[in-house]
């Protein structure tokens, strides 16, 4: 029997919960408000002329490439790699879009750090040879580069962190219990049946090869499961915690799976006119990690819980976002670059040789003699940043008003 809190939030008081939960988060900083204000930025985009960007080839994007969704990644066998680890907002689209907004959210953490404007500008330009570098060179350029102290740190704490740790930071404990408390809320007993039919139903098969691609066919067996309180884009969407096993002794290690269940939304990035997408948006996020990042993608799986689609995966001790927060100049040059070749990677494997080509000669077309990087790209970046500003201050004084 579970203990009786006083934090748990009831199936009732979900959505004003965490609609307070966003508005706090999203006032703590500009750089907050830009990771939880996607559809401002495609509000702007689709406000501009299209004659502003460069008509780049149609690959899969992320859509929401800010800092934060982006991180280190275990694929099924544990090696770790930085790759895009969010795709909610995934389409096939404009690759220029994914520079932009991982250049808004570069400039609005240097912001944050205090650091002058002349920072920004050679973020910027950073963020632009990192990227365009991809495109001219072959080999993993990444292994080879410097990375920045937020990288180095969270890498390393991949790469030692156990199945506990997970445990300890995501459920507070690695006893095979979800407790129920701030971030884990009650399920009604259609979500409890709902995700039980899941771990037994038609995508089992599909999950067994996510979760254990060398594994047995032993049943899965969910220990506890739970709503799941995380990040500003769950507001009113599906968001479960998941303890599952396998239905038989370990052979060696561990055999609890901590299980990410998340819904699927439509997107608010434009997608290209002439693209087939998946209609089904579970579907569409699978098919946008396993194009942008392998390591990820393999282990996803697209599903539906109460008729509305969702996509899961399994939590893994080395999956972690980067935070960057408080930045120096030196670091601020190094994140950018880095940065922008983690996001070059993911799109240039999409392109043909020609195609690679023609889209980094379209790159290096627009630079100009006062400013090493595309000139839509600095004067997108120095009007999101004013207009996020200015929403930013006006998200606090609703908030205060609120308070």
């Amino acid at each position: 029997m579970r203990k009786k809190s006083a934090n748990w939030v009831q199936v009732k008081d979900r959505f004003s919960v965490l609609n307070a939960a966003r508005n706090l988060k999203m006032a703590r900083s500009t750089q907050a408000y830009v990771r939880g204000s996607t559809v401002k930025f495609y509000e702007w985009l689709d406000s501009s002329p299209p004659s502003r960007l460069p008509e780049g080839p149609a690959i899969w994007i992320c859509g929401d490439c800010h800092v934060g969704n982006l991180g280190p990644i275990a694929d099924t066998k544990g090696e770790v790699a930085i790759e895009i680890r969010d795709f909610d907002q995934a389409v096939i689209g404009n690759p220029a879009h994914d520079l932009i907004r991982l250049g808004l959210s570069l400039a609005m953490s240097a912001r944050d750090s205090d650091l002058p404007g002349v920072t920004t500008v050679k973020i910027v330009e950073q963020l632009m040879l990192g990227y365009e570098q991809v495109f001219t060179k072959t080999g993993n350029l990444m292994t080879k580069m410097e990375k920045p102290a937020e990288v180095k740190i969270a890498m390393k704490q991949a790469l030692h962190r156990s199945w506990k740790q997970l445990a300890n930071a995501r459920i507070g404990g690695s006893h095979p219990t979800i407790p129920l408390g701030k971030h884990f809320w009650p399920l009604t007993k259609a979500e409890h049946a709902a995700i039980s039919d899941i771990f037994e139903g038609e995508d089992v098969a599909q999950l067994k090869a996510a979760f254990r691609p060398n594994g047995g066919g032993a049943p899965i067996k969910v220990i506890d499961a739970a709503y799941w309180m995380k990040g500003c884009s769950s507001l009113g969407l599906l968001r479960y915690a998941v303890l599952i096993e396998f239905e038989e002794k370990a052979g060696h290690g561990n055999d609890l799976y901590l299980v990410d269940i998340k819904e699927a939304v439509k997107t608010a990035a434009p997608r290209d006119t002439g693209a087939k997408i998946p209609r089904d948006n579970a579907i569409r996020v699978i098919h946008g990690a396993r194009q942008l990042a392998p390591f990820l993608g393999k282990r996803m799986v697209a599903t539906s819980i109460l008729g509305r689609p969702v996509f899961l995966r399994e939590l893994l001790p080395q999956d972690l976002k980067l935070e960057i927060e408080q930045l120096t100049c030196n670091d601020a040059m190094i994140a950018a670059r880095f940065l922008g070749m983690v996001v070059g990677t993911a799109h240039a494997r999409q392109m043909a040789a020609l195609v690679r080509e023609s889209w980094h000669r379209e790159l290096l077309r627009n630079h100009t003699k006062t400013l090493d990087a595309p000139s839509w790209l600095w004067s997108s970046v120095v009007e999101l940043v004013g207009s996020h500003e200015r929403a930013y201050l006006e998200h606090c004084r609703r908030f205060a008003v609120e308070k």
